[in-house]
Order: C-alpha cells, then sequence, then structure tokens
C-alpha cells in the first residue's frame, strides 16, 4: 500500500474526533510513540481487540514501526484524527 502521508506533510488534527465514537479499523490516529512520548505517530488501525486495545499499522508495513514492534496501545492515548493537509500545496487536501 502507498503511504497516505509522507516525511514533510502539515497537518491538521481533529483532537475531538473519537470523543463521540472508538476509533474503529482503517482509521488514521495520532499518538505518542510508547517507546519515546516526545514522539508523535500517525498509524492507521489495524483492529479493535476483544479486551479495546487498539493495533495500528502503518501504511507501508514493510518499512513501518507499529504495534508489530510495540504492541496495541490503550485507546485513551489517541490525540486524535488527521483530517486535512494543506502542505506542501501540491498535496493539499483531506487525508485519511
Amino acid at each position: 500500500m502507498v503511504p497516505t502521508l509522507v516525511d514533510g506533510d502539515w497537518l491538521l488534527v481533529d483532537p475531538d474526533a473519537f470523543r463521540s465514537r472508538a476509533a474503529r479499523t482503517g482509521d488514521l490516529v495520532v499518538v505518542p510513540d510508547p517507546r519515546d512520548a516526545r514522539r508523535v505517530l500517525i498509524k492507521r488501525v489495524g483492529a479493535v481487540q476483544p479486551d479495546g486495545r487498539v493495533a495500528l499499522v502503518g501504511d507501508a508495513p514493510d518499512a513501518s514501526t507499529d504495534s508489530r514492534v510495540f504492541g496495541p496501545i490503550d485507546p485513551a492515548t489517541i490525540v486524535g484524527r488527521p483530517w486535512f493537509r494543506y502542505w506542501p500545496v501540491r498535496r493539499f487536501g483531506r487525508v485519511g
């Protein structure tokens, strides 16, 4: 799969996107990196497990660090949903 986002993309993030509904398989989410909370990751929800934890996957699995490395995450750690790319101009538009 071709990555939805690339280094250098500037995004708008909706911090309230999952306030009224839980993240579902296929949603893009912004989360702190479980290995280093100073970093932020943008990943796709690959699965919601029976215990409610969320498995994250990258759009380029061969080149992605995701739940295969750090395990599923607590959905309470989700910061928001990226929804719009405003830079670079040639890639301007909705993401998802």
